[in-house]
């Protein structure tokens, strides 16, 4: 496929992310569909007042989700299913989805199975060993719970320690996934190690997992970053339907900036991110050291006013730290005409940052007490 030239201003892969995100063009290359207000209008008589999240098209795209719909209104309950690649700390942009994912298991009372991808890490990343992987993952899953999902509907898994229920699943699911598959979806070639070509029946597994352990067909929505539905699209809904299965739904989440100019965050570049582990002093001074949309001195910024469209600072009221439209639509107005500095508003922002990040670490902390609580185990 000859990409355009705005296509190949980006890069969005499930390892990879570079430059800046075209989600509109997204959508036209992965296949997926723009969540419409007739949909989100259906959402709205279950849950009520929408989540700002999808009010400001955070969440953006989707996969039958008004399948789903159809399926909870007709009587079905589906399951939650997302996850995470412990490579390192959890930081902010981790905790959208999860947050989202929380919200969705208070609205409709279901269950989420929760994987933790410490084997793909592995395999992806030359630098981290097992041990590595797999001490990522359990602090990353500290973070999880501190999101505040209900334990008793939460299960919580690492695929290299539930190995044995995972790998009987993923071997039926790899008998109808051919190397030229994998190869298609991911790029994969001669110098991939075996290790990443078959992973991707194991993450395929929870899609159909409860089915397994219930012992009936059980519909599945997977929240997350759009830059994961490959998994889903090229493997486990391709072969949902020769294992008679439903294939799973799922709803895209865009990618929240990191610090500096263009990109998102990561936890690679700890400079430009915050992470839920970070001292909130630090999480502070990073804000203040960010780069913005703001003008080069403060006499053009009051007659020009700030460029807010590219500003980490402001992306962070839009994505995380001003819920109620009123404030954010007041400090996009005070941004464009000269009114808001960028010292203040990054001073405001900052403030906010760290009382997240204070409740949150002690959430994590008393985090380690419940692990087992939501753990699944062979």
């Amino acid at each position: 496929m000859v990409l355009s030239e705005k296509e190949q201003k980006f890069k969005v892969t499930p390892w990879e992310v570079q430059g800046d995100v075209d989600y509109d063009l997204l959508v036209k290359q992965f296949g997926t569909e723009l969540i419409k207000p007739e949909l989100l209008k259906r959402l709205e008589k279950h849950t009520g007042p929408l989540h700002y999240f999808l009010r400001r098209k955070i969440f953006f795209s989707h996969r039958d989700l008004g399948w789903i719909l159809n399926k909870y209104e007709g009587g079905e309950k589906f399951f939650l299913y997302t996850g995470r690649g412990p490579s390192g700390s959890t930081h902010l942009g981790h905790l959208l989805p999860w947050l989202f994912t929380k919200y969705l298991q208070d609205k409709f009372d279901v269950e989420l199975y929760f994987q933790m991808t410490d084997d793909e890490k592995f395999l992806y990343n030359e630098e981290l060993s097992i041990a590595d992987t797999i001490r990522f993952s359990k602090e990353n899953i500290l973070d999880v719970i501190a999101c505040g999902f209900d334990k008793k509907k939460t299960f919580i898994f690492s695929d290299i320690e539930y190995a044995k229920t995972l790998y009987r699943i993923a071997l039926e699911i790899s008998k109808h996934v051919t190397f030229s598959i994998v190869k298609g979806t991911f790029g994969f070639n001669n110098s991939t190690n075996t290790g990443l070509i078959f992973f991707p029946s194991i993450q395929a597994v929870p899609s159909f997992l409860p089915s397994v352990l219930k012992g009936k067909n059980i519909p599945c929505l997977i929240p997350a970053s759009i830059d994961q539905d490959p998994y889903w699209r090229g493997i486990a809904r391709y072969v949902a339907p020769k294992l008679g299965f439903y294939k799973p739904a799922q709803i895209h989440c865009k990618f929240v900036p990191g610090l500096g100019r263009g990109g998102k965050m990561s936890s690679s570049e700890p400079e430009t991110a915050i992470l839920t582990n970070d001292a909130p002093e630090l999480a502070e001074k990073k804000i203040m050291n960010s780069f913005t949309g703001g003008r080069a001195t403060i006499k053009e910024q009051r007659e020009k006013g700030g460029t807010p469209e590219i500003c980490p600072v402001y992306h962070y009221y839009l994505y995380l730290f001003a819920p109620e439209d009123k404030e954010l639509n007041e400090i996009y107005q005070d941004c464009t005409s000269g009114k808001l500095m960028c010292g203040d508003c990054k001073g405001k922002l900052g403030i906010r940052v760290k009382t997240f990040l204070k409740d949150h670490q002690k959430r994590r902390e008393k985090a380690r007490d419940t692990v087992q609580d939501f753990m699944l185990n062979d």
